[in-house]
């Protein structure tokens, strides 16, 4: 490895390669910005190569609320056959289901072709700055140390390492050393839908079914509609007879959940979301690193306790893991503005929003602790700019789950489908103020009605909604 510092410059550096940065170099790359997104990883696309669902991109009303860069993803991906469908969940939320691996293909093609260039397997190892500015950033990986300079930062990294580096403040957890878990998803091939959706139809006890009470339908009016969709998207609830007395017995592991979700076009693969450490600071890389065995020990118990208890499941075999560790939490940048609980919670509105959320309040906790709380009348909120500029850095902006936001709110926001309109929002926002052409650009000064104009011109949605 070289001692020496190389240099390049871009007007537009993303640091962080998942749903929300994705979405911003795609949006600076497509208006026109010198755009390099930078990931320590191999592969860019995040959680969005877990197999669970794109969450946020649908209100309860099933009213899209997130569009855009959104839309020509999915459109590449049912070019290729991986969009498995957006359906409610008869319980309290649209998913978007896709099939990982496809998704992979999907998010490479898509970043190409809006022109965003990619710097993989490195790490930013240092932020430096001049006054309320970041100058550059210096990424570490096997051609050695490389100083990359640019006119406007985003830091998409989900933890905030840049924003935490260039000296914002920042808030964690819930502030006591309590963190959301961490989790592991994985996939089992060859499920018989049928026998599964039979089961569920002869068990309702064991499923979390109707929770959201703007539906106004029961339990039993919500499992038949689910029973008809034919998807295999089952949420097997902690409280349930099924798995309260295997987690007594010790068969299965403290859990709230255990959700299966359809990966597959055929309906035969699916991804299970069920395993979790809670309060891992992930920032910790070494605390991060030590849940593995954990995870992994849970996977192999959740894959033999479906295929022993679960209908549909006896002849389904293991068939992959997420490519990393799944973080709800970590870093909450303190920006201009504060996204808070009960504006996500009273669903409002605002003039000067430029991404839209409307998942429920999702607060996951230690073994079956978990605190779901819906959005007003199943619908959605707004976020403004100031909660993704980070407060006193002029040429920076955040996105994704380190926004700025209450713990309350940000168990909402946290979501990929929310994170993509973050991205978009952000990534507009700098190649509009570079366009400027003045020397030293700020975030912070693009015109919110052109910015807004400009994301509804490109397929966002910011109005119209519940």
């Amino acid at each position: 490895m070289s001692n020496s510092l190389s240099h390049r410059h871009h007007d537009v550096v993303v640091i962080g390669g998942g749903s929300a940065g994705i979405a911003a170099a795609s949006a600076a790359a497509s208006n026109g910005a010198d755009t390099l997104l930078v990931d320590a990883g191999p592969m860019v696309g995040g959680e969005l190569l877990s197999g669970i669902p794109i969450d946020g991109c649908l209100n309860t009303r099933g009213e899209w609320i997130v569009g855009g860069f959104l839309n020509s993803l999915l459109d590449d991906l049912k070019k290729m056959g991986g969009f498995v469908g957006a359906f409610f969940d008869w319980r309290t939320i649209w998913v978007v289901c896709v099939d990982p691996e496809r998704m992979k293909l999907a998010v490479a093609h898509r970043l190409r072709e809006d022109g965003a260039k990619l710097l993989l397997n490195s790490f930013v190892d240092e932020v430096v700055t001049d006054g309320d500015r970041v100058t550059g950033i210096v990424v570490l990986n096997k051609s050695g140390r490389t100083l990359i300079t640019a006119d406007i930062f985003l830091d998409c990294s989900g933890d905030g390492d840049v924003a935490a580096g260039a000296g914002a403040d920042y808030q964690r957890g819930d502030g006591k050393g309590v963190f959301q878990p961490v989790s592991m998803v994985f996939r089992m091939a060859g499920v018989d839908t049928g026998r599964l959706l039979d089961f569920a139809r002869d068990h309702p006890d064991n499923l979390a079914l109707g929770e959201n009470e703007w539906l106004n339908k029961s339990r039993e009016e919500c499992l038949r509609e689910l029973i008809a969709l034919g998807y295999p998207k089952v949420f097997l609830k902690a409280d349930g007879p099924l798995m309260s007395k295997s987690i007594a017995e010790g068969e299965l592991y403290p859990t709230a959940l255990l959700a299966v979700i359809p990966v597959s076009a055929d309906l035969r693969v699916v991804a299970i979301n069920s395993t979790r450490v809670a309060n891992v600071d992930a920032t910790d890389t070494g605390a991060l690193s030590a849940t593995m065995p954990s995870l992994i020990d849970q996977v192999w118990n959740c894959q033999s306790f479906v295929q022993k208890r679960v209908p549909g499941f006896e002849e389904a075999a293991f068939a992959g893991i997420a490519p990393r560790i799944g973080i709800r939490e970590t870093r909450r940048i303190v920006g201009e503005e504060t996204l808070q609980g009960d504006d996500v919670l009273n669903a409002v509105k605002r003039d000067d929003g430029v991404a839209k959320g409307g998942h429920h309040v999702d607060v996951h906790g230690d073994g079956t602790d978990q605190l779901r709380r819906p959005v007003r009348d199943g619908g959605s909120y707004d976020i403004p700019l100031g909660c993704l500029l980070p407060k006193g850095i002029e040429n920076m902006g955040v996105a994704g789950r380190c926004l700025s936001a209450d713990r309350v709110a940000h168990g909402s926001a946290r979501v990929m489908g929310t994170c993509i309109a973050m991205g978009q929002a952000v990534g507009t926002a700098a190649a509009m103020v570079c366009e400027s052409n003045v020397p030293k650009p700020v975030l912070g000064d693009v015109p919110l009605p052109a910015l807004r104009d400009r994301l509804v011109s490109q397929g966002a949605i910011l109005d119209g909604t519940h």
